[in-house]
């Protein structure tokens, strides 16, 4: 299958065989939602008024598309998701298809990416944010609590997670100030107050919620498979110092919450489907709740390469700071999803879930500088003399992330922060 539309480079992120949901406007123009093909953003209330979607019971496209955010698309389901990816590829590839006979160039339903200003793809109702990565949470442990104590008593028993804060989760794109705080540098002394000197990324992924379930109505791994919309990168910034001297003993607060950074393109779920991998041995086997069924496919976890750069503030040049992969991840996204219902949780269309820093079993697939530096001990050489142990200011942050294909990729963009100065307070 192959874009007759617009030209599309094997190596683009946006291939016909991914087609991401986002929330674009241009010029003064309100925001409305629109698919990534290319380098183009198809207008999809445009799409609708040329009919392409009249045929799908349950959709009024030319409604739910002109929206500002997806949440209304994303109540939905699968079904018709699928039957909307199935018409734009139909109509992307199809040069003789009745709705390409409406229109006279491609510009007349698309737009160029870098003429567009994008925004967050829903309205976030709540946030969440796992720990799901068994190699991220033994070389934390191991710092702070020693090899045989690595990891607590309950993390190979359910996926552990905090409630984060959806106000501050922003667009990729948004810079962020340096967070203060309390922190408490010498254990001996009192705490002081004042800017992270710690300022840590995390690379993670995280997942958009679907249909809604009624308050009180767990999930099963079937229900949360056919729930969960789609997936966008993550960076969950954090002050290593700030979030050490608050946390215990209920977890991240401020050290989180002063922002979350997330990619503007939503991958759906079925453009992911090609790259299921199974997920890492799960010992000991997990309660009955979060066991695959015999009706859910086995192959619960997803073959996403996953990159982390810094910008130096000295420099003009990335670095790569980070090489890792979904793949790695303990628990998977299904089973994150149910144990975050089962206790009758109502999860919202737009509710979104971390999956926590994804590392790997190599030292250049750690997750975040706290590992990299190993807490600060050892500083990591970015080239001409530019050395770090955790992020400075005005320093940039990008994660990029993709499945390659035979011959094309899906992929997800880029999620990209600087790290302003810390505000003055008086």
């Amino acid at each position: 299958m192959k874009c007759t539309l617009v030209d599309v480079a094997p190596e683009s992120d946006f291939s016909i065989y991914n087609l991401p949901y986002g929330v674009y406007s241009t010029g003064s123009s309100a925001p409305q939602v629109g698919v990534a093909i290319g380098e183009y953003v198809l207008c999809m209330s445009m799409l609708s008024k040329l009919g392409l979607f009249a045929e799908i019971s349950g959709l009024d496209a030319q409604d739910v598309f002109s929206k500002p955010q997806l949440n209304e698309f994303m109540t939905l389901g699968r079904p018709i998701w699928r039957q909307v990816r199935q018409r734009l590829q139909e109509f992307l590839s199809d040069g003789s298809h009745p709705a390409r006979k409406l229109i006279q160039s491609a510009d007349e339903v698309a737009v160029l990416q870098s003429q567009v200003k994008m925004h967050l793809p829903a309205q976030i109702g709540d946030y969440t944010d796992f720990y799901a990565s068994r190699e991220h949470a033994t070389n934390v442990g191991m710092m702070f609590r020693g090899k045989d104590n690595a990891l607590m008593p309950n993390w190979t028993h359910l996926p552990v997670g905090y409630h984060g804060r959806a106000s501050s989760v922003v667009v990729s794109g948004t810079p962020l100030h340096r967070p203060n705080g309390q922190r408490r540098p010498d254990p001996s002394q009192p705490p002081v107050f004042g800017p992270s000197a710690r300022l840590d990324y995390e690379l993670e992924m995280a997942f958009f919620v679907g249909p809604s379930n009624d308050l009180g109505s767990p999930l099963t791994i079937e229900q949360a498979e056919e729930r969960i919309f789609g997936m966008v990168l993550m960076n969950d910034w954090s002050a290593r110092d700030i979030q050490a001297w608050e946390y215990v003993p209920l977890g991240p607060f401020l050290g989180k919450s002063f922002g979350t950074s997330i990619s503007p393109w939503v991958v759906t779920m079925d453009a992911l489907e090609p790259f299921r991998v199974m997920q890492p041995t799960q010992d000991p086997e997990p309660l009955p709740y979060l066991r695959s069924s015999v009706t859910a496919d086995a192959r619960a976890g997803f073959d996403i390469n996953l990159n982390v750069h810094i910008k130096p503030h000295e420099t003009d040049q990335y670095h790569l700071l980070t090489r890792s992969n979904l793949k790695y991840m303990y628990w998977s996204l299904r089973q994150q999803l149910v144990h975050h219902a089962i206790n009758g949780c109502s999860m919202r269309s737009g509710d979104l879930c971390g999956t926590g820093t994804i590392s790997g079993p190599t030292e250049e697939s750690f997750g975040s500088m706290l590992e990299l530096s190993w807490s600060g001990k050892n500083p990591i050489s970015l080239g001409n003399s530019v050395q770090r142990t955790f992020i400075q200011d005005n320093d940039i942050i990008r994660i990029t992330g993709f499945c390659q294909g035979d011959g094309y990729r899906v992929g997800f963009g880029e999620c990209i922060g600087t790290i302003l100065p810390a505000v003055k307070l008086d």
